[in-house]
């Protein structure tokens, strides 16, 4: 229903722009913030989409570069890594409809790419969008990258003014989507792709081999031809089993930790509940997801452009505690409501 939506050494490169340019150059009205520090510097205006694997982050990003003219910035940690498509679930030429991404699919699969390599490159990828007078939209799941970008860094803090929308959903529903998403990405040929990286000797603890989907598969490539159908058959199973249950425990995870950012640091995040699209079928999903999501975004970042009391004009949720969140059945979590 919703799909996906060298940094430093010498023998790494990133270029961006994954996808071609499509949308005509504008003029942003109102880069309206001051640096608390250097009151006659204006800030320039960035757009975060947050949310737990699955929820439409993607989507979500494409319908606002639609609306805006804009370049999305990847932030996901496995994505930003080269191959394994399927399963780092990374949007398609198809599905990127001409929008230009940033730091998706460029970096060599082997090195590891920390919150300070993400920072600093994303950083660059904000700035070169902004030249050309568009707007940055920061989307994916990676809470650990988010934080040290809005939180760590105080370059970022100085020059930018951010406005955050949390994609969530209900996860009794998303787990369900999550498991069916699996088994898209096995027929898609998940199996076929990890065969393709998998050695004896791999390191699941470093680069792309982190991602879910690689170690799972490790005992079923190690073994599947020394054993007979019916055990190649049972391994295989496990493994997408467990690539299913630790796909729901990241989205867990996630969850917690964006409301932990919410409570904690205290920052300011417009939810948009996007359970009851997904408990939809297909043009009663797409309608939920315009009503409850996609046009109240878009009024969100309207009014983050344009109005420089963006944060009265805007209501902003309540304190959300991690209980009320994860345990939440289908109906509270739509009559949460967005805000």
């Amino acid at each position: 229903m919703f799909g996906s939506a060298g940094f430093f050494s010498n023998n790494m490169r990133i270029s961006f722009s994954a996808c071609k340019q499509a949308q005509p150059l504008v003029n942003f009205p109102g880069r309206l913030h001051m640096d608390p520090f250097f009151p006659w510097r204006r800030k320039e205006k960035v757009v975060l989409v947050m949310g737990a694997t699955g929820t439409g982050k993607s989507k979500l990003s494409l319908d606002l570069a639609n609306r805006f003219p804009a370049e999305i910035v990847n932030s996901d940690k496995m994505q930003v890594y080269k191959g394994l498509d399927i399963v780092t679930n990374k949007v398609t030429q198809e599905e990127c409809h001409g929008v230009p991404h940033h730091l998706l699919g460029l970096v060599d699969p082997s090195v590891d790419f920390t919150a300070f390599d993400f920072c600093h490159h994303a950083s660059l990828a904000i700035d070169s969008i902004l030249r050309r007078d568009r707007l940055p939209i920061i989307a994916g799941g990676s809470n650990s990258f988010i934080k040290a970008l809005l939180n760590d860094d105080m370059e970022f803090q100085n020059k930018y003014e951010c406005c955050l929308l949390w994609v969530d959903v209900s996860l009794p529903v998303l787990h369900s989507f999550v498991s069916k998403r699996v088994d898209q990405m096995i027929e898609a040929g998940l199996v076929d792709e990890v065969r393709g990286i998998f050695e004896l000797s791999a390191d699941y603890t470093r680069g792309i081999r982190r991602a879910i989907g690689v170690p799972e598969m490790d005992l079923f490539l190690r073994n599947e031809s020394n054993v007979d159908d019916v055990t190649k058959d049972t391994l295989l199973k496990e493994a997408i089993e467990k690539i299913k249950s630790n796909t729901r425990t990241l989205a867990c995870r996630q969850m917690q930790n964006i409301v932990r950012l919410q409570n904690q640091l205290e920052w300011k995040m417009h939810r948009l509940d996007a359970t009851d699209a997904f408990l939809r079928r297909g043009a009663d999903a797409e309608e939920a997801w315009e009503k409850l999501v996609a046009r109240p975004s878009s009024t969100i970042v309207d009014h983050f452009l344009c109005k420089e009391d963006f944060m009265s004009a805007i209501t902003t949720p309540t304190t959300i505690s991690a209980a009320a969140v994860i345990g939440a059945s289908p109906a509270p979590a739509i009559a949460a409501a967005t805000h």
